[in-house]
């Protein structure tokens, strides 16, 4: 052990030496260049191990009352649909690694779920998360839409000109929820029924905007039909039911915008 410990104090030392004699024949303009290379590649790496060390991992889940929110967002913690139907009152807000990531082997990030109560008077308190938040998503009734259309899409609207949602560019899924029952709309004909309903309240809340300067962004391309697509932020759409625990798209949102 002792002749081993020597040898590798002379082979540190002969090393060392080497190191040494190159510094003596390398110009002091070149180990100025190095060093300025070598702090700015350390700050970088810094910079980015603190951005993904910070990177959000709260999911706000939005929508009307009796969309299925919190239904949701048991079935995403324990997987049960905490006996049927729940009101909110009050936000509901936990972290957690998914349900159906239980029995995955290996490291798996927690999620934050904040289910925000849909009662209109209740709403301000999405404010709150959306600063926050690493996606959204905008839960419907897939079964009861047609009636609760218009309401929807104002509130919809509302959440699509937040300027914390437009220059955070924060993705959006559109969660059409009950859909395991025969009844309920397609998330094609849900999308398609917003937009043109979306499309109907610009002229109306643009004149309202004219006046009104807390409202700072405004939706769609001037002259042409509303569509999603026009939107600074990605919209997509999704089926799920949380009374049968079908939530696969759900998760895979989630997964997409909260890395494992």
């Amino acid at each position: 052990m002792q002749q081993e410990l020597e040898q590798w104090k002379e082979q540190v030392s002969h090393l060392w030496n080497l190191a040494n004699d190159y510094l003596r024949q390398v110009p002091l303009k070149q180990l100025h260049a190095a060093f300025t290379i070598v702090l700015i590649t350390t700050l970088l790496l810094y910079i980015l191990r603190a951005l993904k060390r910070n990177k959000s991992n709260t999911i706000v889940l939005t929508g009307l009352s009796g969309s299925g929110k919190t239904v949701l967002f048991y079935q995403l913690r324990d997987g049960s649909t905490h006996q049927g139907t729940v009101t909110s009152m009050e936000p509901n807000e936990d972290t957690f690694i998914l349900n159906g990531e239980k029995t995955k082997k290996g490291k798996i990030k927690p999620v934050r779920i904040v289910d925000v109560p849909g009662h209109s008077r209740l709403r301000p308190k999405l404010d709150e998360y959306l600063p926050q938040a690493a996606g959204v998503i905008f839960v419907v009734d897939a079964l009861d839409f047609l009636p609760n259309c218009r309401a929807a899409s104002e509130y919809l609207y509302d959440l699509l000109t937040k300027g914390s949602v437009v220059r955070k560019k924060i993705p959006l899924l559109i969660l059409c929820n009950k859909t395991d029952k025969v009844t309920a709309h397609t998330k094609e004909f849900i999308r398609r029924q917003l937009e043109k309903e979306i499309d109907k309240l610009r002229s109306s809340r643009s004149a309202v905007s004219e006046a009104d300067v807390t409202n700072e962004f405004t939706l769609g391309v001037p002259g042409e039909p509303f569509s999603f697509t026009q939107c600074s932020n990605k919209v997509t759409t999704a089926d799920a039911s949380g009374l049968t625990g079908e939530i696969s798209q759900l998760e895979e949102f989630i997964r997409e915008y909260v890395k494992p």
